[in-house]
């Protein structure tokens, strides 16, 4: 039986990250499993990329201070593309209650030491984008250095460079349970075969909570499908623009390509290994778009090029980060919520830095515990996209 340092049991985002972060932080024996032919094929190659630090809670905004400086200096720093682009998030406010809710997430912003977010007020907005239906817009809330990345481009530069530091990849290779001793964890059973180890990270996203299963631990992460619909190629709205955000429904839209990529949570969802698309979703969403942005009645769309992908979500919308004192050896890197990609530059040196150090300095780890759920000590996060 071969045996390593680490193993982890998912290759997207996440887990590509955390083998990035150990590499480099000198740690070489590393095995990342991962069940299909390629990287990418669970949530990562789904996600509509957002990069935000405009978040309501202090750690939440303190990954993102990690995450987003680390994706600007990505390609000179990997040398890998990560396709990052600083056009920010617009937050449109539609009522006094949202400013306030604003307000209150800015000011904590700002005291965490971010420097680029602003509040705006309803004209301001008008003045940038007068496209959009501004009658009730009231004010907002922007971030110069949100922005989008390429998840896919990103995964693949953090797993190239795990792999030329030594660490090693199993593609097509299914984690089929996590083996325990009376000294905590000592390997994974995989269609391969067994592997031994003292240290496994679960990053298999959407399908986490089966994998802890088998460690005999009960992960409060279950999947919740989000649909996203790119337009054909549209030109009458800038594609310099940011994220938009509808706060009245939660619509959102960005550029893509040569048309834009449209968002929406619909609340009528329920949790479930759904994957399909629902056509029926593309009416709905149109209508929210030309609600905002009226030109939008003009926009096309194919619904055989629109997607869903599996958000993993935990009942907090936290993500569940570090050891698992009952099972010693055991960490998690689960239940994201939608910001997996996002936060994944963190989570990697977050994870790490537990695993070689036994704390880190970049949050307050406790915070995102597993045991938070049972010591009544969830902290919501709002902001949720």
């Amino acid at each position: 039986m071969r045996n390593y340092d680490v193993v982890i049991i998912g290759g997207g985002i996440v887990g590509s990250s955390i083998a990035y972060h150990l590499t480099a932080a000198g740690c070489k024996s590393v095995l990342v499993i991962e069940r299909e032919s390629s990287l990418g094929k669970g949530s990562t190659g789904k996600s509509m990329g957002g990069v935000r630090a405009q978040f309501s809670t202090p750690v939440n905004i303190q990954m993102s201070l990690y995450s987003i400086p680390f994706y600007a200096a990505f390609d000179e720093q990997l040398g890998y593309p990560c396709g990052y682009r600083a056009q920010g998030y617009l937050f449109c406010a539609t009522s006094d209650a949202h400013m306030a809710y604003l307000r209150a997430n800015h000011a904590t912003q700002v005291s965490l030491g971010l420097k680029d977010a602003r509040l705006m007020t309803g004209d301001d907005i008008r003045s940038m984008f007068p496209q959009l239906r501004s009658d009730d817009i009231v004010g907002g809330a922007f971030c110069s250095t949100d922005g989008f990345v390429d998840p896919y481009s990103a995964m693949s530069g953090f797993m190239s460079c795990a792999v030329s530091a030594g660490a090693e990849l199993w593609k097509n290779s299914a984690a089929t349970a996590i083996m325990r001793d009376a000294a905590g964890v000592s390997g994974v059973e995989t269609s391969r075969g067994a592997v031994g180890t003292r240290t496994v990270v679960n990053c298999a996203g959407a399908w986490a909570a089966a994998i802890a299963k088998t460690a005999g631990v009960d992960l409060p992460v279950e999947p919740l499908r989000r649909m996203l619909v790119p337009s054909e190629p549209f030109g009458d709205f800038p594609h310099s623009a940011p994220m938009i955000i509808d706060m009245s429904n939660g619509f959102h839209f960005r550029p893509e390509g040569l048309g834009f990529l449209l968002a929406w949570n619909d609340p009528e969802e329920t949790p479930g290994y759904k994957s399909d698309f629902d056509p029926a979703f593309v009416e709905k969403i149109l209508t929210r778009a030309a609600d905002r942005v009226p030109i939008f009645e003009n926009l096309a769309v194919n619904s055989k090029r629109a997607w869903a992908g599996l958000y993993e979500m935990t009942p907090d919308h936290h993500p569940i980060l570090g050891p698992v004192p009952e099972v010693p050896g055991l960490f998690f890197a689960n239940g994201f919520s939608g910001h997996g990609v996002m936060h994944a530059p963190a989570t990697g040196k977050i994870l790490s830095d537990l695993i070689l150090q036994g704390k880190t300095g970049l949050i307050d780890a406790s915070l995102l515990s597993l045991s938070r759920f049972a010591e009544g000590r969830m902290i919501e996060e709002t902001a949720v996209l």
